[in-house]
């Protein structure tokens, strides 16, 4: 998501009322970890995307500011290449009438918009959340060698999608760099509330510490606020979480965060507005930290990114068939 700097939070400890959802995930998972020992003892996957490009224009690490879902606060609760060519209409899925998916609609929200730096008044003001008020939107992180968040959303988006379609879904995006700015976090999640939506994920990397590594999808916390009211969707979500976790840890031999999750892959938060105001099952997955060298590596590869959308993808399905 977005850069934390040197000031990244640390998680709250470990609370005992996930134990059902960690048993959940080791169920699901047993090959996936088997293929992450095969991972560790024989190296990281090659860069066969390429090294990290810089977008003209593009923030540096510098500009990056703390967004809706970067910095952990006292809410928060540990649990358990080249991109593919846009769809001739940016945000819209192509009629699919047959495949297993045939009449399930997801929305993939990819994290920021590239334009977001251009529109700092417009994404600093604050919107309602329903536990409090956050920011619209920021710019999100970047790698050091100025690979922005929004570039890498967008790109893993494009390809999540070609993946879904194929398989007879309809697709939206909140976004496809087809505006200036935003969505801001309190619209983006009305568009999967509106598309009633079987399921949402919203893309983003993290920008913590180096020697932070791994990814972890965060899951909604049951709150009841204002606005926001998770509780019909936390166990969906839960399940769907579980899911992309096991599968994308498969599909990309990559491990779960070392440093929030307690190496489970899962983080529980109640301080995210598109999480707070979702009405559908949504979560959001952090690919991996942009600010360290390692994960930087696989977050610029091509290669990568194909797989960490079909590991998002495998997940997807598996919740959507049962």
């Amino acid at each position: 998501m977005s850069y934390v700097g040197p000031d990244f939070d640390p998680p709250q400890p470990r609370r005992s009322r996930r134990r059902p959802l960690l048993v959940a995930l080791a169920a699901l998972v047993p090959g996936a970890l088997l293929g992450w020992a095969v991972y560790a003892a024989v190296g990281a996957p090659g860069d066969a995307g390429g090294a990290a490009v810089s977008a003209p224009g593009s923030p540096s690490a510098s500009a990056s500011a703390p967004d809706d879902g970067k910095k952990p606060t006292a809410g928060t609760t540990p649990t358990a290449g080249t991109a593919p060519a846009p769809s001739p209409s940016p945000g819209r899925s192509r009629a699919t009438a047959r495949g297993p998916l045939a009449g399930r609609v997801v929305v993939i929200d990819p994290g920021h918009n590239p334009g977001n730096f251009r529109h700092t008044a417009a994404i600093n003001r604050q919107v309602d959340i329903g536990t409090n008020r956050k920011e619209c939107d920021t710019t999100g992180t970047s790698t050091n060698s100025g690979y922005t968040e929004a570039r890498f959303t967008l790109d893993v988006a494009h390809r999540l999608r070609d993946l879904l379609q194929r398989q007879g879904a309809t697709v939206k995006l909140t976004q496809d760099g087809d505006r200036p700015y935003g969505p801001c976090v309190d619209e983006r999640a009305r568009i999967g509330n509106t598309a009633h939506a079987d399921a949402v994920v919203s893309i983003h990397a993290d920008g913590s510490a180096a020697g932070n590594r791994g990814f972890h999808v965060i899951l909604p916390e049951a709150v009841h606020a204002g606005a926001a009211d998770t509780r019909p969707i936390v166990g969906p979500s839960e399940d769907l979480g579980a899911r992309i976790a096991g599968n994308f840890v498969r599909a990309t031999g990559s491990a779960p965060s070392n440093y929030v999750g307690d190496g489970t892959g899962l983080v529980t938060r109640k301080d995210l507005g598109g999480l707070n105001l979702s009405t559908v099952p949504k979560v959001f997955i952090e690919c991996g930290n942009m600010r360290d060298s390692k994960d930087a590596a696989l977050l610029t590869s091509g290669a990568w990114r194909q797989k960490a959308a079909q590991g998002i993808s495998e997940g997807i399905v598996s919740f959507l068939r049962g």
